[in-house]
């Protein structure tokens, strides 16, 4: 009977048109281990979907994608960093190298990125920043020039920690933040993603007495297509976490996961970020949501132009300063997903006006928020009309 009944369902829809395959309902947040969790779109930095979102929570070793970029970025390939007693001190996931070892930082980036070695985690930072502390603070400094106002960077491994000014913490749309300047925004982009999708990697030490092997704990990268970057962590306090980048047929998703089970729960981090991905996968796709409208040209009280005679009115034409016809805004958007335009363009302008000014914007919301703004300018210098102009045109009309 089951069976008849689906058939009749699918007869029933060929003959009215209904669509066989509906698009996914939205995500819910009990579908989710993580105790919070985030799909942000890279392009744009839109949150696309957020279970307790910006909840402050431990990180672990996600911590290190920061520790990462930072040393790209501020560091060389080739400087030589050298073992400290602190770092020889750390837990593990380490190395294991000796105080006073020597190391390239390029070689140590990867140990730090695929096998998450705390010590190396330090050696970074006092090599980049001379001290932890130091390097926290560039950290830190970092975080807000990316736009994450939830961060708290300690430690440069991600180690649980605390201190007078709080817990070392982010949140899973702060992460993803981080994630997407690592992968879209930093100068260094190319060679963060080279490190972090290498699946093994082996150096010496700078003396080649010793030979050194790591192993990418990623799995992402071989479960889904077009898995592009992540990083795995893990402490008693934070769980399991994960952050992680997909780019697929032009989309480019990041999923981030923090506290998503403990012990004997690993898979279920994976299990999130699959769900999270395919869900933006299946219900995310571009739009073009640029607004093609002639701009009306707008009176100018008080103005005047050359060539303009009395008793005409001052108008200028108005332009986004580029052919609108070439303009474009894609834009990640689930089907249902509608974008307002308003039109913030006064009826009317004061002389003078420049060539060029600025006198009013065009912008485009998703529900309350804003996504995208286009300043219209003018298109036309504009005077005051004063008394020596109504003299010039009455001598010109009347011929005197």
């Amino acid at each position: 009977m089951r069976r008849v009944g689906m058939l009749l369902l699918i007869c029933i829809c060929l003959l009215t048109g209904f669509p066989l395959r509906c698009s996914a309902a939205k995500m819910e947040d009990s579908e989710l281990y993580a105790r919070s969790a985030c799909l942000l779109d890279a392009d744009s930095g839109r949150v696309l979907y957020a279970k307790n979102g910006e909840e402050k929570l431990p990180m672990a070793s996600t911590t290190k994608i920061m520790t990462c970029i930072i040393a790209l970025e501020e560091g060389r390939a080739d400087d030589l960093v050298t073992v400290s007693k602190l770092a020889a001190s750390q837990p593990k996931v380490k190395l294991g190298a000796a105080q006073g070892e020597q190391f390239l930082l390029n070689d140590l980036l990867y140990a730090l990125m695929l096998d998450s070695d705390n010590d190396v985690a330090v050696m970074v930072a006092e090599h980049i920043g001379q001290t932890v502390e130091g390097f926290a603070e560039k950290m830190n400094l970092k975080a807000i020039e990316i736009g994450c106002r939830d961060t708290y960077f300690i430690s440069p491994s991600g180690l649980d920690a605390q201190d007078e000014h709080g817990v070392h913490s982010t949140t899973a749309a702060d992460l993803a933040r981080i994630m997407k300047y690592c992968i879209n925004d930093s100068p260094q982009k190319e060679m963060f993603l080279e490190i972090t999708r290498m699946p093994s990697y082996t150096f010496w030490n700078h003396t080649h007495t010793q030979v050194y092997n790591c192993t990418n704990h990623n799995a992402f990268l071989g479960m889904m297509d077009g898995a592009l970057s992540g990083k795995t962590g893990f402490t008693s306090d934070a769980g399991y976490c994960y952050v992680g980048a997909l780019r697929f047929e032009g989309r480019t998703f990041i999923v981030s996961v923090l506290a998503c089970g403990w012990p004997n729960h690993k898979g279920y981090k994976w299990s999130d970020v699959r769900k999270l991905m395919t869900y933006g996968l299946e219900n995310y796709r571009y739009r073009d949501i640029f607004e093609y409208k002639a701009l009306q040209s707008i009176p100018v009280r008080n103005g005047q132009y050359e060539g303009m005679r009395i008793g005409e009115t001052a108008m200028t034409e108005l332009t986004y300063g580029t052919d609108a016809s070439v303009l474009s805004c894609p834009m990640l958007l689930r089907e249902e997903e509608k974008v307002r335009v308003e039109y913030q363009i006064p009826e009317a302008l004061e002389a003078p006006v420049k060539d060029g000014q600025q006198v009013g914007k065009v912008q485009y919301f998703l529900e309350d928020e804003l996504i995208k703004e286009y300043p219209v300018f003018a298109k036309r210098r504009i005077d005051v009309l004063d008394f020596a102009w109504c003299l010039e045109k009455v001598e010109e009309e009347y011929k005197m």
